[in-house]
């Protein structure tokens, strides 16, 4: 009989069967030869079955019938691939062993395992254990074949792991979503980011911009000019600022204090998953689930780099001399200068900045293989241009830099320079020509970027000064300046907060299960954020990250129940400690079960007491749940289902409550598309504020004004105003504050400072109120 290869999805199972066998006859299904058929799940083949299928009354959701705790979990075909599975069926009758071939990692193994489980396969099975589809990985894989036994115990972390993700996002979905009849999904993962978003959205809400004063002075020595900042308590009154001005300009200094010290900067790590997305977001506006599909084509497809859903940036010795061939390869490659300059003698074993086989634990660093690209897209050259550079740079030396600090007094005024100058670009040759000179900014800036004197000016030419003679002060100039709130998220900050977010966490044991996790881990945190788009709790704006009325309300009243432990990264802390141990055979996955179950109880008991969400609380009527439907929170085989109203609703207020949802909840921005008919869809940026009206603003060529015009809404704000530009940031102060933030009028050459307000809530007038410091 013969051996059944079983792939993940159909690229992998075509390059397995090219290399164990070349000459297998293609049947669309699987691929058979003298020795092995190869054949394919499409993803997940199976997974958890929804709550009916243990009782009909699940169909409908009902508080009543809460919570839904299974005595032992059912597991489904997916009716949209139940074909592909009765393939693997068939086929596995066929053969007396079987070769377990899906992605190495958690995820992997359980695809497979549910497999087994539902076809009741009782051949052996052997477990192929490789990081990249190379003709050579895969032999190689093949002639040390490891025995499934060594992974049974990653099999019950990954059982335990999506069934405790069901238990959750079942009983807590249909909690919320029924005591407050809105669609509410909520998940392990999901929720804890949804808050990350929420908490910067507070902090940014909250935040109120300061007027300072910056005095930089231009000073001359010989031939040599530099600049230096006042150095002192911040000036908030310019007066005083331009006082020191007139003070020191035209006026002799000395130089009090020069110090020189040198520094290196050695390569970035190489990449791991999570790290190409952000890198990819902030450089080309890619999403992480673009990014992901993008490597997952160059991993599957084009075979031009190695498993891309890693969570390590760096390799075992097992790697070293492949790194050195494909560096040789890329000798022959429009690469061939910076491979041509490379030192191959700096990767080595003892290099721990790249070999560092402690913290690689189910794959290496994503790393470019000895398959030369063929034609590439222009996004998957990118994303390949990316990597390889990466990888280049790790046979360069550092950087060389020298840090002079220069304190600078005139008429007992002190001023500080601090210069960056290159000495030798090392690594720093394989960027791209646009990132060499912004790359040292990475470190010369300071923590706090409203003080420019913190930050060092990179340069390129000797920076050079006699500390023994004096300077003239040439020119002062006193600039005006503002504190700056904390920056929405972008998909890159937003995945970088969710792999450090285990930081957060007080328990030092928790803190360390998740050092290496995070939020999610780098396969699943594309989906996560999808998934909170697709449940419409954020919104993308350009590269940043939004969040809707429904996600602050959803936030709001998974706190106010009591259960804040649902929006924290220490429940994430407690799986990911039991869930290792569970893979190492240090913990029972039963108990772990057990600990959820008792947890999703105590979520519906804390539920039970809340107030329902006042009418508007989420912005949008159209997600309104009908007591029926499936819940898609924490498990991928779910999807919410929920009936749609057509045309835009009215948002009401909210009744401020302790349990219920907040009044800032209900003041937030409506986030929807609104129809207008011929006019098309435009998105809501609040609600009218003209007394009864119920329409929303919508932006116009010109201004924004009321979506009930027809019906004779007279409310716009044009978007100049008194020689401002209006934006939709101010807009919605306007419409949610009656005001903006202070602002600086030029009149008569004089500055003045003012808030916009909104004088008629009926038209939309405004007006100036002057502030007086």
């Amino acid at each position: 009989m013969k051996i059944l290869v079983i792939a993940e999805k159909p690229d992998m199972g075509r390059n397995i069967a090219a290399v164990i066998e070349p000459k297998a006859r293609n049947q669309r299904t699987h691929l058979e030869g003298e020795q092995y058929i190869i054949t394919w799940a499409i993803g997940h083949l199976i997974g958890l079955a929804e709550p009916d299928a243990y009782d009909p009354k699940y169909k409908k959701w009902n508080f009543r019938d809460l919570p839904i705790i299974p005595d032992e979990f059912k597991i489904v075909p997916n009716p949209r691939t139940k074909d592909q599975l009765k393939v693997i069926g068939d086929l596995a009758k066929r053969c007396d062993r079987i070769v377990n071939a899906c992605d190495a990692g958690r995820e992997g193994q359980h695809i497979f395992a549910l497999i087994q489980r539902q076809l009741k396969l009782r051949q052996p099975v052997k477990r192929l254990w490789i990081s990249d589809l190379t003709p050579e990985s895969i032999r190689k894989g093949f002639d040390q074949l490891r025995d499934s036994s060594e992974f049974e115990n990653l099999t019950r972390a990954a059982r335990a792991r999506s069934e405790a993700d069901w238990l959750i996002g079942m009983n807590a979905s249909r909690a919320f979503t029924t005591k407050h009849n809105n669609l509410l999904s909520v998940g392990r993962v999901q929720t804890p980011v949804l808050a990350l978003i929420y908490d910067r959205q507070k902090e940014i809400e909250a935040f109120d911009s300061q007027t300072f004063y910056e005095v930089r002075a231009s000073f001359k020595q010989h031939d040599k000019t530099y600049e230096g900042v006042w150095q002192g308590d911040r000036i908030t009154d310019k007066t005083k600022g331009e006082a020191i001005a007139d003070k020191v300009k035209g006026k002799e200094g000395q130089i009090t204090k020069y110090d020189i010290r040198e520094s290196k900067e050695y390569p970035y790590k190489l990449y791991d998953l999570t790290l190409l997305q952000r890198d990819a977001n902030a450089k080309f506006g890619y999403s992480a689930k673009k990014t992901l599909d993008i490597a997952q084509a160059l991993y599957e497809r084009h075979k031009v780099i190695t498993y891309p859903r890693t969570n390590s940036n760096y390799v075992t010795e097992q790697n070293i001399d492949g790194m050195h061939k494909v560096l040789g390869m890329l000798k022959n490659t429009p690469y061939e200068e910076l491979a041509g300059g490379a030192d191959g003698k700096r990767v080595h074993v003892n290099n721990k900045a790249v070999c560092n086989p402690g913290k690689v634990e189910d794959h290496h660093a994503i790393l470019p293989t000895l398959k030369k690209p063929g034609t590439l897209s222009k996004e998957e050259q990118q994303l390949y241009d990316l990597i390889v550079r990466r990888f280049l740079a790790q046979f360069y030396p550092p950087a060389e830099y020298k840090h002079h600090t220069v304190m600078t007094v005139v008429e007992q005024e002190t001023f500080k320079t601090a210069v960056k100058e290159l000495l030798f670009l090392g690594w720093k040759v394989t960027l791209p020509d646009k990132d060499k000179a912004k790359s040292g900014n990475k470190s010369s800036a300071r923590k706090n970027s409203d003080k420019e004197e913190d930050q060092e000016e990179e340069v390129q030419e000797p920076f050079i000064i006699d500390s023994k003679l004096p300077v003239l002060c040439r020119k002062v100039d006193v600039k005006e300046k503002a504190t700056q709130p904390p920056k929405a998220y972008t998909e890159g900050t937003l995945l970088k907060a969710m792999e450090s977010a285990g930081k957060q966490i007080e328990n030092e044991e928790l803190r360390d299960a998740m050092k290496e996790s995070g939020l999610g881990t780098p396969a699943t945190r594309a989906a996560t954020i999808e998934r909170l788009k697709q449940v419409g709790y954020v919104t993308a704006s350009g590269k940043k990250i939004e969040l809707t009325l429904k996600g602050r309300a959803a936030i709001e009243l998974i706190r106010s129940a009591g259960v804040e432990l649902l929006t924290s990264p220490e429940m994430t802390g407690h799986w990911e400690r039991r869930l290792n141990q569970i893979s190492r055979g240090e913990a029972d996955p039963d108990r772990f079960l057990e600990s959820v179950k008792k947890f999703a109880v105590s979520v519906i008991d804390k539920v039970s007491t809340q107030l329902p969400a006042a009418a508007g609380a989420f912005g949008d009527e159209s997600s309104r749940a009908r007591g029926k439907g499936k819940s898609g929170a924490g498990s991928s085989s779910s999807r919410a289902r929920t009936k749609a109203a057509s045309g835009p609703s009215k948002s009401g207020s909210a009744r401020s409550s302790s349990r219920g949802a907040s009044p800032a909840a209900a003041t937030a921005t409506v986030e929807k598309k609104v129809s207008l008919g011929a006019a098309g869809e435009h998105a809501a940026l609040g609600s009218c504020p003209c007394h009864g009206c119920g329409g929303v603003i919508i932006e116009g060529r010109k201004g924004y004004g009321c979506s009930h015009f027809k019906q004779g809404c007279k409310f716009v704000i044009w978007k100049e105003y008194v020689g401002k530009n209006i934006s939709v940031t101010m807009l919605k102060s306007l419409l949610e504050k009656g005001e903006t933030q202070v602002l600086s009028f030029k009149k008569g050459g004089q500055t003045h400072k003012g808030r916009i307000k909104l004088a008629e809530k009926e038209t939309g007038k405004l007006m100036v109120e002057a502030v007086h410091s």
